[in-house]
């Protein structure tokens, strides 16, 4: 196999320079500070980033000094994710990034992600979070008993198991009356054009599968 241009088992230290790993479950030295921590594993590479500044991104500046064994999960994992970053390389591992996160520090640590593409790296998610899969993958891939059961951009894969769907909901003779129709239909449906028309809709909103129906559909299973 080879990975960034060369054959794994043949690699030396310097293949490591270009590769940033995050595990789900931390790997760091509880003893030492979040800045010991950066420093020193920083060290082990030739190219690094400004610690404080990626402490500051992560919300964990205010923090560096403290123990890591004094962090909470998420505090960990912000800590974990940025370790992953300090050598700036171009190839990233990433493992639930976001798990045991609130939403504001998923944001965060989603926008790093995004960042990280937009520079042409290449980041490699896994996670049975389908709404970060949809938002952060160019492509996804299902793997179910260590096979690949699907392959496709996310918007691909949902659009090819059920077309989008308009419902709308509207009053008849004073009682509420809920409709829908097929996205590519809407035309054709006089009793929303005429709704339309004189303005008589109570709501109106699309619907289509999201990743997490397309994952149940393939594999039969349902995401713990």
């Amino acid at each position: 196999m080879t990975v960034n241009g060369t054959e794994v088992k043949h690699h030396d230290n310097h293949f490591y320079e270009n590769i940033g790993v995050d595990f789900e479950f931390p790997s760091l030295y509880e003893k030492l500070t979040a800045k010991e921590n950066l420093t020193y594993f920083a060290s082990l590479y030739q190219k690094q980033q400004d610690i404080n500044g990626l402490l500051d991104r992560v919300g964990l500046l205010s923090d560096s000094n403290k123990r890591v064994a004094d962090f909470s999960k998420g505090m960990k994992s912000r800590l974990n994710f940025i370790k992953a970053l300090l050598h700036d390389p171009e190839l990233l591992f990433l493992d639930e990034p976001t798990s045991g996160l609130d939403p504001s520090n998923a944001r965060v640590m989603k926008n790093m992600i995004l960042e990280e593409k937009a520079k042409g790296k290449t980041v490699i998610l896994t996670t049975h979070n389908m709404y970060d899969a949809t938002e952060l993958c160019d492509r996804v891939a299902f793997i179910v008993d260590g096979k690949v059961k699907a392959l496709d951009s996310p918007h691909n894969l949902i659009m090819s198991k059920g077309a989008s769907k308009i419902e709308y909901a509207y009053l008849r003779n004073g009682k509420e009356e809920k409709a829908q129709v097929s996205l590519s239909m809407t035309g054709t449906d006089t009793t929303l054009i005429k709704l339309i028309q004189e303005s008589q809709l109570r709501s109106i909103h699309s619907s289509e599968p999201t990743l997490n129906d397309i994952f149940v559909e393939l594999t039969g299973r349902c995401l713990q």
